[in-house]
């Protein structure tokens, strides 16, 4: 009754490979309309427990593009959005744009069809001052704009209205070098008004700010492994060889969040291409899961030289809702999305010239029920409306992180009808019924989606409730058998002892 669970880890890359051949041949022989039910110019697709792909329904489907030469404001043209590095919606429903190329702020409504404000200079202790390449944006609970300045080195809050609320800039500590030029590139701020900064050039971490302004200390700093082997060769190095290798320096992030919790969501460029993202706990400690597979870093990567090669590069994170996370890829121009147990639940996007790709991607949001993307170079934003399928999968997530596992089994089964090969939704159902007690069924469920953890527990569960069941009939038969051993040792002897007089 055990699983026979193999051993992935041997010939993955092997294995990785093989599938995406398969994949791409199966691609080559169909249709667009066979591929897709609507036309969409990405393949949608996730990865099973051996790492193969299989292609899914569409989770999000591109809706529209904005360009800024769509709007007007005050009876002009916005003009086009230049180099946009970062959008993020308030508490309120508005949408901020770092508008990087134009030196500008610009506030769009909740549904991004109109301007509601474009804050190009502020008022700076009675002189006017402005940005130079605005290049991240982030709002408060509070409602307070903060921006990074990157050229002009501060971080500049504003109220609502674009007044001026506090610079924070040149930033004082021991632990920076008396030369150190502050060059912030994203911001975000807590519930407490702590600012956390990605700043250029910043290895040590993100760096955190009191709310009154004060540099703080730094946060999350990702350390990087030496090997045995990388240290021995480099004690045998000679000093040129030495100087020719790779600089073992911390990586730098590339995109930050929050979640209600205080939580830091911070996405990073890793070279393995196993964990592009990171939780940090209050102390800066990373609590991010990882899945079955252990990876929260985009696409799998083979290793070979195909259009997979390479490991994905997380530019930005965003937090959503029930644990749900989504990070950006600007290599392949993905949107990978995660649960909060670090398992993949859809991939959707990509790099080309039609509606739905990306020339280069630097940030994502989520609106409402869409997943909205900006691209840097064609100055613009791209809108993506969920699907059937990606409601349902959120909604199931959703319950199950609430503990309602047993609201979600008619969920997964709708899931399953869609996507016969989603093992989260087999796990999702064997859970349920792991949680309710029916340990048959749980088992049935678990193995088809390949959870071993689950499938154990549930394995054990009905082992011992089959000797609890048929306890009474053991202890019968194991009476009986030695009552019949009792009496044939008896009829033994006697035997024994008459033959022993018969012969006397």
């Amino acid at each position: 009754m055990k699983i026979n669970f193999q051993n992935i880890k041997k010939f993955r890359k092997f294995k990785r490979v093989l599938s995406l051949c398969l994949a791409s041949l199966l691609l080559a022989g169909m249709t667009a309309g066979e591929v897709h039910a609507t036309s969409i110019p990405y393949d949608t697709y996730n990865y099973d427990y051996r790492e193969y792909i299989h292609f899914t329904p569409a989770a999000y489907v591109p809706e529209r593009t904005i360009r800024g030469n769509s709007f007007t404001y005050n009876g002009e043209s916005l003009g086009n959005f230049v180099t946009p590095q970062d959008l993020c919606q308030a508490d309120d429903g508005r949408i901020y744009v770092a508008d990087t190329g134009n030196n500008r702020i610009v506030v769009l409504d909740e549904r991004m069809k109109q301007v509601l404000n474009v804050i190009t200079v502020f008022d700076n202790n009675g002189t006017e001052d402005s940005f130079k390449q605005p290049y991240g944006v982030f709002v408060s609970e509070k409602n307070e704009i903060y921006i990074a300045d990157s050229q002009n080195n501060r971080i500049v809050v504003l109220n609502q209205e674009g007044k001026l609320v506090k610079i924070v800039a040149n930033p004082q500590s021991e632990s920076l070098e008396d030369n150190y030029v502050f060059v912030p590139l994203k911001v975000a701020v807590d519930y407490a008004d702590r600012i956390y900064c990605i700043a250029q050039n910043m290895f040590e971490g993100i760096m955190v700010f009191e709310s009154n302004g004060n540099f703080s200390t730094f946060f999350g700093t990702i350390d990087v492994e030496i090997s045995v082997w990388e240290k021995f060769w480099s004690r045998l190095a000679s000093k040129e060889e030495r100087a020719k290798q790779q600089l073992f320096i911390p990586t730098e992030f590339t995109g930050i969040d929050i979640d209600p919790d205080g939580f830091v969501y911070a996405s990073n460029i890793d070279p393995n291409g196993e964990q592009g993202v990171r939780r940090l706990n209050p102390r800066g400690e990373d609590v991010i899961k990882k899945g079955e597979n252990k990876n929260v870093g985009g696409d799998l990567w083979t290793g070979g030289t195909t259009e997979y090669a390479g490991p994905s590069q997380f530019t930005d994170v965003v937090y959503r809702e029930n644990g749900i996370y989504s990070c950006l890829d600007r290599k392949r121009g993905r949107i990978f999305t995660y649960d909060h147990e670090g398992n993949l639940l859809y991939i959707f996007g990509g790099l080309g010239s039609q509606e739905g790709t990306f020339a280069l991607p630097v940030a994502v949001e989520d609106i409402g029920d869409r997943i909205v993307v900006m691209d840097a170079t064609r100055g613009e934003i791209s809108c993506f409306e969920m699907t059937e399928y990606g409601r349902l999968i959120n909604e199931a997530v959703g319950l199950r992180y609430d503990g309602d596992e047993a609201s979600a089994v008619a969920i997964w089964e709708r899931v399953l009808e869609l996507d016969e090969n989603n093992e989260l939704a087999n796990t999702g159902i064997g859970k349920a019924y792991l949680t309710a007690g029916d340990y048959k069924q749980a088992m049935k469920y678990l193995e088809l989606g390949m959870n071993r953890d689950h499938y154990s527990v549930a394995f054990r569960r009905y082992r011992n409730e089959m000797l609890t069941a048929n306890a009474s009939y053991f202890l019968t038969g194991i009476a009986v058998l030695l009552v019949v051993w009792f009496v044939y040792k008896q009829w033994k002897k006697r035997k024994v002892k008459k033959g022993g007089v018969a012969n006397g």
